[in-house]
């Protein structure tokens, strides 16, 4: 049993020491990192004295650039105020604010400045702003005690009111009471307004965003040039005086016709809902505007030197309109105004019936179909006839024409016919037949049912025929073809029978033409 004593009291002694330890290294760990004011040390402390130190109580924050670097310990009358010996009251509010300074806000100089600041809404109270003063000056003490010439009070809403005069207290009780007319009835607008507010805040951002410019220093620019503007309205404050008062006019104005203004702001979601689509369209409208204005700057600089060139044709013009020119031009011209007239009249039918029926057909009609290209696999570049565009294809029968009219001997132009013969005979039409040594494919265009021709109407005009959408033409198999031999017995003979009889068709075929065709002079 003494054996268990004793070892549970090892035990619990061992244990004790531990947490002990582990105590106290938590409490220096936390001193160390949180540089926790040492409590056996004297802290540093100053007085300041204002003059007013209404709203500071003990316990308010002392700052130094916005950091909290100390706490006010008290608030007291300055000793140095006297009293009245009658009433033994003090006849300053002069007072003392304690302030105890952590070492982050030291050093504190003679020269600092303290003064009372409100907080934000949301912090409310007071709090001192301290100016630790320059690195030259001597470092104060602790418990040194600054003057009131080294303290700086807050400005009350009151002694703002109080420095105001009586008609501007009066206008201003009038624009409060005003205003809160205003929110009181303007309530159920401004809930209905705030449904714009997105695209509003939208479309400001981009303002915002642009007002800084294209160039780095554009928004520098612009402030350096609002120095001379400002500058300017404060070496003529009487023109600044004249806009307010013209401005309080103005205001006036409309005060006077506040039911009309608020029947314009009825309008105004209306007018808004009309005017977003406009300004889209306007701001699309700005980059092609750029472009032309870009297009327009060499326009626009060589404007001087045309100018400047055309001086003296202005100059010679403003002679030639002096009476003694112009009157004698003029002379000149009466009697041929007249037959302008009447040329002009005459004219306007031959334009009206005769020019614009062929313009339009050449530009409806004749153009688009010299443009097109006939569609036809057989004739590519790769077997040297590339398809090419009607207006080239149309002329190529040109060079034929000119070399059967070429004179060859004292007769004139005469034709010649080079007949070509083959083992295939084709039948065309009644009377007339044709060979080739090669077999024919098929046939293209398709041969117009009963080979009778498209319809040529020639009343029509050209300007209301349908335009031309294609030149595919169909293809149907070749006409009928009959193959021959001639080594067979009678074939020669019958070739030379053919010739003679496809001489006299010709024969007969030029002189229904009105051709003269002796076929006794034709080489075989």
């Amino acid at each position: 049993m003494k054996r268990r004593k004793h070892r549970r009291k090892a035990r619990m002694s061992t244990f004790t020491a531990g947490l002990i330890g582990l105590v106290v290294i938590a409490v220096f760990s936390y001193l160390a990192y949180t540089k926790f004011a040492n409590p056996f040390a004297s802290k540093y402390t100053v007085t300041a004295t204002f003059s007013n130190a209404e709203g500071i109580v003990p316990g308010a924050l002392v700052r130094i650039a916005g950091v909290n670097v100390g706490t006010v310990s008290s608030v007291t009358s300055d000793p140095g105020c006297t009293k009245t010996p009658s009433s033994g009251s003090s006849s300053c509010q002069a007072a003392q604010v304690k302030m105890t300074i952590d070492n982050q806000g030291l050093p504190i100089h003679d020269d600092a400045t303290f003064a009372i600041r409100p907080r934000t809404f949301l912090e409310g109270n007071f709090f001192v702003d301290v100016s630790p003063g320059t690195p030259e000056a001597p470092v104060a003490a602790s418990g040194h005690v600054f003057p009131v010439q080294q303290g700086v009070e807050a400005v009350q809403f009151d002694q703002v009111l109080d420095s105001l005069q009586s008609g501007t207290r009066k206008n201003l009780q009038t624009l409060l009471q005003q205003f809160g007319t205003a929110v009181k009835k303007g309530g159920p607008s401004f809930n209905q307004s705030i449904q714009y507010w997105l695209p509003a805040y939208e479309y400001s951002s981009v303002v915002s965003h642009d007002a800084l410019g294209i160039e780095p220093t554009d928004l520098e620019n612009y402030i350096a040039a609002q120095g001379p503007v400002a500058a300017a309205i404060d070496a003529h404050p009487q023109n600044l005086e004249s806009l307010i008062t013209d401005f309080n006019i103005t205001a006036n104005a409309f005060a006077r016709e506040n039911v009309a203004l608020e029947n314009t702001i009825v309008q105004l979601p209306r007018a808004l809902e009309a005017a977003v689509p406009a300004f889209d369209a306007l701001n699309a409208a700005f980059p092609p505007l750029r472009e032309l204005a870009k297009t327009l700057i060499p326009g626009v600089k060589s404007t001087g030197p045309m100018v400047d060139a055309s001086l003296p044709f202005v100059t010679q013009l403003n002679y030639l309109v002096q009476p003694a020119e112009l009157r004698g031009l003029t002379a000149d011209l009466k009697p041929t105004i007249p037959a302008l007239a009447h040329l002009t009249v005459d004219t306007i039918p031959l334009m009206k019936d005769e020019v614009r029926p062929a313009s339009s057909c050449v530009a409806n009609i004749i153009y688009p179909w010299s443009q097109m290209t006939v569609p036809d696999s057989h004739f590519t570049a790769s077997n040297g006839f590339p398809s090419r565009k009607v207006y080239v294809e149309a002329v190529d029968y040109l060079p034929g024409l000119a070399g059967e009219s070429r004179n060859f001997d004292a007769n004139g132009p005469y034709v010649r016919i080079l007949g070509t013969g083959g083992t295939l005979t084709y039948s065309l039409q009644p009377g007339l037949f044709g060979q080739a040594l090669e077999p024919l494919e098929a046939a293209q265009p398709t041969v117009p049912p009963g080979g009778k021709e498209p319809p040529f109407e020639e009343n029509t005009p050209c300007e209301s025929q349908a335009p031309i959408d294609s030149l595919a033409a169909s293809t149907s198999a070749p006409i009928q073809q009959t193959s021959s031999n001639l080594d067979a017995p009678g074939a020669q003979a019958r070739w030379e029978g053919a010739n003679t009889n496809a001489l006299s068709a010709l024969e007969d075929q030029a002189k229904a033409a009105g051709l003269g065709l002796d076929s006794s002079k034709v080489v075989k």
